[in-house]
């Protein structure tokens, strides 16, 4: 193993906006979005409400309705990137989960055809992983919303008696889905906002109302590591090539094959567009099919 000295690069924005119904999800999105700067797109699942907040300045609409693939919200972020969009708002990445169409309808669905939960998970999650490795690979800035619910939880008092202790507002997602974000803000009814994860350090213990400034801020930070060299990029090239090669071994010289097999591992985008995190997931995937080669000749 080959080890570097830590730099941190420019980068693309990965944030997620939590809040119940009518905290200011959508118009704050777009008020960071119009702070970063560039052409927007939005990603609406709710019935036409981005249309509300045209006043605010240019940005187009995809809507989504039912039924909430994830698969149609991965098609629609890479038509964004290939429509050369600098921002996508997914607005909101809640259907996806609970919505009509949406994982936890699929999972249902398959368990009620007779399939084990435990089946019907592992049929309906490489879904779920796919939306997410599309969000954080994505060559845009992602703002995503997700509405929030009350969480509580059953403890015991001082007393030894049980009783029911509120611990604030969870988003309705899969558990840990808005962990996979670099920069989370909940928002509360009041329309002042909290941070619960922030890698910038920008926001860390501050109670504050988002404006366009915030967008300004995050912009500025995200713009400040190192540009990638030309012997990263280099260095890069060399692994796709390499990866490839490999790749096409496996596939006994297949070159159809071989492309079809790394089409579906990055979600269908083409060599140029792939990141260090595509290549990870390209090597990975080739590491799980040569393990069984590996196991039979050390058997023999």
């Amino acid at each position: 193993m080959l080890f570097r000295k830590a730099t941190r690069s420019q980068a693309k924005l990965r944030l997620a906006l939590t809040g119940t119904a009518g905290s200011g999800k959508t118009y704050s999105a777009l008020l960071i979005a119009f702070g970063i700067g560039g052409k927007i797109a939005m990603i609406d699942t709710e019935n036409g409400s981005g249309d509300l907040y045209s006043s605010l300045g240019d940005y187009d609409i995809c809507n989504i309705s039912a039924p909430f693939d994830p698969k149609k919200y991965i098609q629609a972020i890479h038509d964004a990137e290939t429509a050369g969009y600098d921002i996508i708002i997914i607005d909101s990445l809640t259907p996806a989960w609970n919505g009509e169409g949406g994982i936890l309808e699929m999972q249902g669905l398959r368990a009620d055809k007779g399939k084990n939960s435990y089946t019907a998970w592992r049929e309906v999650t490489p879904l779920h992983n796919a939306l997410v490795d599309a969000i954080l690979n994505s060559k845009c800035h992602i703002i995503a919303t997700m509405r929030s619910k009350t969480e509580y939880a059953i403890t015991e008092n001082e007393n030894g008696k049980k009783e029911i202790k509120k611990l604030g507002l969870a988003p309705i997602q899969r558990d840990g889905t808005e962990y996979e974000f670099g920069v989370i803000f909940d928002i509360a009814n009041s329309h002042v906002a909290s941070v619960s994860k922030d890698r910038t350090t920008l926001f860390d213990g501050q109670y504050f109302t988002i404006t366009p400034e915030t967008g300004e801020k995050l912009r500025d930070w995200l713009n400040s590591g190192d540009v990638p060299t030309v012997a990263t990029n280099l260095a890069l090239s060399k692994r796709r090539k390499d990866l490839y090669e490999r790749f096409l071994i496996f596939c006994n010289n297949d070159k159809q094959r071989t492309q079809n097999e790394i089409l579906s591992i990055v979600d269908g985008k083409n060599s140029q567009q792939w990141t260090a995190s595509d290549l990870d997931r390209i090597e990975n995937a080739l590491l799980e099919y040569e393990k069984p080669q590996t196991e039979n000749n050390e058997t023999e």
